[in-house]
């Protein structure tokens, strides 16, 4: 198989975290007799500084052309503490969602047995987690009118939904409840928000198709105590733009760490593989950022974009036995850690490719979105 692949390393540790990724496709490629071809393109802080413009024209031509993108991550402390600056790196990211059509947004929770000691929340609570969160991508409050009146003292942020923007993503959600637990829980805040009335409304609909799927409504304030109470109570998650936002950083508690979950966020033609963690200034160049979220969101580009699912598979089985031999980065060390098993960020990404030079691997089907997503673009 011969497929173009753009790498947005974009600010931060995204750089440090993709060169992983593309570390880890080398190496499947060289198993298993694929041609990944690579392009770069910038976006964020970065294509700021170079250009004026938080997404060139030039990057966006290139991702029109590739056949799926591994991103880094956007932001920088410049413009979080200046609120005044009109130009961002996010504007950057909202856009290429938008060009793209990347509307749904696919976050597995996925726990290793081996992680269960590095997160805050307890084992027993935790043990036997996995959730699958679909996050509308392209509506809501991010993309809505928003301004501040002549005063300077009033500020407002348009939060809309229309009702195809919800009808794509609650089918997508319902699709892949049928080969889990068959179970969706939409989260809303529907007793305040007209736009979550709609919301609940086209989703009760679009429910009634999926007779097999058992659906239930929730707020978003008790969602986020339940993901911590008891988070194996959950299956499929589908929300809105904000507050799938927001759960899903906080499910990085499950997980151990936001720098193990991966995302891919997808559409009509082409799919966006990535990190949920952000750009991390505060680490940034220390060699310490955890890369396995990006490694884990090649595994879902592999699956997903090109149906590459051996690949896959090969590449999630690298990490779980990775984690089994105890080595680890700091972000998800534990008192049990020894000092000489923290890696950082290009170590770790080696015992990846090591794990899968062994070949004798015998992948194991995990149950990760990248084993149900295949027909997620079309």
């Amino acid at each position: 198989m011969k497929k173009r692949i753009v790498i947005l390393p974009g600010d931060g540790i995204g750089k440090e975290v993709t060169t992983e990724g593309k570390k880890v496709l080398d190496k499947i490629a060289e198993i298993f007799g694929h041609e990944f071809e690579y392009d770069e393109a910038t976006i964020g802080h970065d294509a700021i500084e170079a250009t004026g413009n938080p997404l060139p024209d030039e990057s966006l031509t290139k991702m029109k052309k590739a056949d799926a993108i591994l991103f880094g991550a956007v932001g920088h402390p410049k413009y979080d503490n200046d609120p005044s600056l009109k130009v961002r790196p996010e504007q950057g990211l909202l856009k290429m969602r938008k060009e793209l059509g990347l509307y749904a947004n696919l976050r597995p929770i996925k726990l290793f047995d081996e992680l269960l000691e590095a997160s805050s929340i307890k084992p027993e609570i935790l043990k036997g987690s996995d959730i699958l969160f679909f996050r509308e991508l392209t509506g809501d409050v991010y993309f809505g009118e928003k301004g501040r009146k002549d005063d300077g003292n009033t500020a407002y942020d348009l939060m809309i939904y229309q009702r195809y923007e919800i009808e794509r993503i609650a089918h997508k959600a319902f699709q892949a409840a049928r080969t889990r637990k068959k179970k969706v829980t939409s989260v809303d805040k529907a007793n305040v928000l007209e736009s979550s009335r709609l919301w609940r409304a086209v989703v009760q609909e679009i429910g009634t198709q999926y007779p097999d799927v058992t659906l239930e409504h929730t707020f978003i304030d008790t969602a986020a105590m339940k993901l911590i109470q008891n988070p194996k109570s959950f299956d499929v998650v589908l929300t809105g733009n904000l507050f799938g936002d927001i759960l899903t950083d906080e499910a990085s508690q499950i997980a151990g760490s936001m720098g193990m979950l991966a995302s891919a966020s997808v559409g009509y033609t082409i799919g966006l593989y990535e990190p949920i963690h952000g750009s991390a200034h505060d680490i940034t160049g220390k060699g310490i950022a955890n890369p396995l979220a990006s490694i884990l969101s090649v595994a879902l580009m592999l699956d997903i974009s090109f149906g590459l699912k051996a690949e896959a598979e090969a590449v999630i089985t690298a990490v779980e036995h990775t984690l089994k031999q105890g080595w680890r980065t700091a972000d998800i060390a534990d008192a049990k850690t020894a000092k000489d098993k923290i890696l950082n960020t290009q170590h770790m990404g080696t015992k990846i490719v090591e794990q899968l030079s062994g070949q004798s691997l015998n992948p194991t089907a995990l149950n990760t979105a990248s084993s149900i997503a295949s027909n997620f673009i079309s």
